[in-house]
């Protein structure tokens, strides 16, 4: 069953490697803050590890002048982390939820109120429907 739902979350967007986020717009892949584990470690994003790779959410990415973490997930992921490991966090971003009018919070990044409710809504254990 765990893998049916890995597979789905799989299926539910486009994963980025390190190496593709770099070739998709750093304008200085050198600098430190273009890293994206340096941006995970700081808590602007996540990872899945799937099939021995390390892949970051392409939902999770605001694409202005240069390839950034969406300034939303950092809120996202604060308010997850603790109750949400990556695959945990990957799930619920893919997951319809009601306090989001059954839309996926990936789909929901520039509603970033709402988004961070649904967050600690889902953090308290409040049961939607």
């Amino acid at each position: 069953m765990l893998a049916t739902a890995k597979k789905a979350v799989w299926e539910s967007c486009d994963w980025l490697s390190a190496a593709d986020i770099v070739s998709h717009g750093a304008s200085d892949p050198s600098a430190n803050d273009f890293l994206p584990s340096e941006w995970e470690r700081a808590g602007r994003i996540f990872s899945i590890r799937y099939h021995g790779t390390d892949y970051y959410p392409a939902y999770g990415l605001a694409r202005n002048t240069s390839v950034r973490p969406h300034p939303t997930m950092a809120k996202v992921i604060q308010t997850l982390q603790g109750k949400r490991n990556s695959w945990g966090m990957a799930f619920w971003f893919a997951s319809v939820n009601s306090y989001l009018g059954g839309k996926r919070p990936q789909d929901m990044l520039e509603a970033e109120q709402a988004l961070v409710v649904a967050a600690e809504n889902e953090v308290a254990g409040v049961t939607h429907g």
